[in-house]
């Protein structure tokens, strides 16, 4: 089963329906169980029994997440794979003491691969489809995977399999999902 933890600002807002429920299909396709929970929910105890989490993106003025540090805690304790979406990867940054700051990308942007791993494909570069306010640093312990022109696309924790990705897989690259499924959750 795969935890699809939903950051909006409340449970089953329209965030809901536009970045965890594409998730949740591409989970679905892949032959996975999915649960949903909202992030202020207690998700950690809701990870319990699952194989791998998903930190679904939000809408791009949704930030409420980013005051409620906290409810994210649970993170860096986690033994189970972590693949933060957008708004995703911003509460991994600020988990695991990186910085979140303005950055605004909308629609499409090259990213520039710099570093090889299982869930990338091999190539030097691919477009993805941005929609982001914010940005991160690339907090310690975590490597940079990817990047465009503005900021740091894809992180990963050094010795964990806790993944972050800037852009919306769900929008034009289900292969990082399913990569993340099939290389972390199985």
């Amino acid at each position: 089963m795969i935890l699809l933890v939903d950051l909006s600002y409340r449970e089953h807002s329209l965030g809901y329906e536009e970045f965890v429920l594409p998730i949740a299909r591409i989970v679905h396709g892949q032959g996975e169980i999915v649960s949903t929970l909202h992030y202020a929910r207690d998700p950690g105890k809701g990870a319990a029994g699952c194989d791998g989490v998903v930190l679904c993106g939000t809408p791009l003025r949704d930030n409420a997440f980013l005051s409620q540090r906290e409810a994210f805690a649970w993170l860096a304790a986690t033994e189970l794979p972590v693949l933060g979406i957008c708004a995703g990867m911003q509460a991994l940054s600020l988990t695991f003491g990186g910085e979140v700051f303005p950055s605004t990308g909308i629609g499409m942007t090259d990213i520039r691969v710099t570093a090889r791993d299982p869930l990338l494909p091999a190539v030097a570069a691919f477009p993805a489809y941005e929609l982001h306010g914010n940005a991160c640093t690339v907090p310690p312990g975590f490597l940079t995977l990817a990047e465009s022109d503005r900021c740091v696309q894809v992180i990963r924790h050094q010795h964990r399999p806790v993944y972050g990705v800037l852009f919306h897989p769900e929008v034009r690259n289900e292969w990082v999902v399913e990569r993340f499924l099939s290389s972390f959750c199985r």
